[in-house]
């Protein structure tokens, strides 16, 4: 006779952890979650006026209009979901997390909209316009001289207040579907889908988490498709030498001036092995690219937007010079409205020894001739 739910067959009591309260709580707060996501229409691809005969295409798919204003959206509502579906998060649970910014922003509106704290552990230099925001959505900001010190920090706070740590650096990139269910990646082919070039020849993203390089990647081998992926890093960051030594703990333990991109240290969400090419971008390039999609289009976009540009034109011209037509699709990260007292500032940038001249000029005798002959780097 089989054993009945009441009587198990070893005679140890069962242990029920099913309290319907808590799954009562959860559902709601992924049904507000997911609600998010249904009131908000895909982000736009906007395309940049190329000249027509290089027969090259550029997209730009402008995450800035999210309602957080940036690409972090997008991973802030697939770690809220990931939390609450691992039973990470509860009812009572303080969210803290460690960011450079904008992650925070999407992760304060997450937790207000299921009604729970949110504490965020930021670098002092943090843009005053991202914290403002942060405080807005009702988050609290707790504040590290070196950025290297988010990490443990979060983790103490977490523990200090019994909270749960969103670890955006760890779990990115498993916490949204690479596979599609309208990832970025999936919505970058379908918006293509009437496009002269619907399958680009570049994808070109920067590295901060890593999870945006990691579900793109993935979902390119997964579909077989033949685009390839380009990850752009700025100065400072881990990122690149890493990708290039093969040194998965490789750390430089310097803070990066492009918010939102590099890291000090290689993070466990960053997958080497799906990216195809990576390339370094210094940081008056990332400015001057920034500036001139402004003067261009009107676009205005943060410093991030500005170090993919800045690869972009990298592969432009060697398509141009392989004689390859096609396309090349890259992210406006964030709205430029953030860093009017810095990137936009030019006094901020003098400060800080920067010359974005030489790579503007670069810029512009591009896209004016045709001919690609970026200054050296310092």
């Amino acid at each position: 006779m089989s054993p009945s739910p009441t009587e198990p067959g070893d005679g140890a009591p069962w242990v029920d952890r099913c309290d319907a309260s808590v799954r009562s709580w959860a559902d709601e707060a992924v049904r507000r979650v997911v609600a998010d996501a249904n009131r908000s229409a895909d982000t736009h691809l906007h395309v940049f006026p190329l000249p027509p005969e290089w027969g090259i295409d550029l997209y730009l798919k402008d995450e800035s209009v999210h309602p957080t204003g940036s690409l972090k959206h997008r991973l802030a509502r697939s770690l809220f979901l990931y939390g609450l579906a691992n039973g990470w998060i509860r009812e009572d649970t303080t969210i803290v997390e460690a960011s450079s910014g904008s992650t925070a922003v999407s992760e304060a509106y997450f937790a207000r909209l299921i009604g729970l704290d949110f504490i965020t552990v930021l670098p002092r230099k943090t843009s005053p316009e991202k914290i403002a925001l942060i405080e807005r959505y009702g988050g609290r900001c707790h504040f590290v001289d070196a950025p290297p010190a988010m990490y443990t920090e979060a983790e103490r706070l977490a523990a200090e207040t019994g909270g749960h740590y969103m670890d955006q650096f760890t779990y990115a990139e498993r916490a949204t579907d690479w596979r599609g269910n309208n990832n970025i990646a999936e919505s970058i082919f379908q918006q293509l889908g009437l496009e002269r070039h619907p399958c680009p020849e570049w994808i070109v993203v920067g590295a901060g988490t890593g999870g945006t390089s990691a579900t793109i990647g993935r979902y390119l081998r997964y579909r077989r498709l033949g685009t390839r992926l380009a990850v752009v890093d700025p100065e400072n960051s881990a990122f690149f030498p890493g990708w290039v030594t093969g040194t998965t703990d490789y750390a430089t333990g310097m803070p990066s001036r492009i918010e939102g991109i590099g890291r000090p240290r290689m993070e466990p969400s960053f997958v080497p092995s799906v990216i195809d090419l990576m390339m370094p971008v210094p940081d008056a390039a990332s400015i001057a690219a920034m500036r001139h999609l402004n003067d261009v289009t009107g676009l205005s976009a943060g410093g991030s937007t500005g170090t993919n540009l800045w690869g972009v034109w990298h592969l432009v011209a060697r398509m141009l010079r392989e004689g390859r037509q096609g396309s090349v699709v890259t992210l406006i990260c964030d709205g430029g409205e953030r860093y009017q007292h810095s990137y936009y500032n030019d006094d901020w940038i003098a400060g800080k020894g920067l010359d974005p001249a030489p790579y503007r000029k670069a810029i512009d005798r591009f896209l004016a001739e045709g001919v690609w002959e970026p200054p050296r780097a310092p």
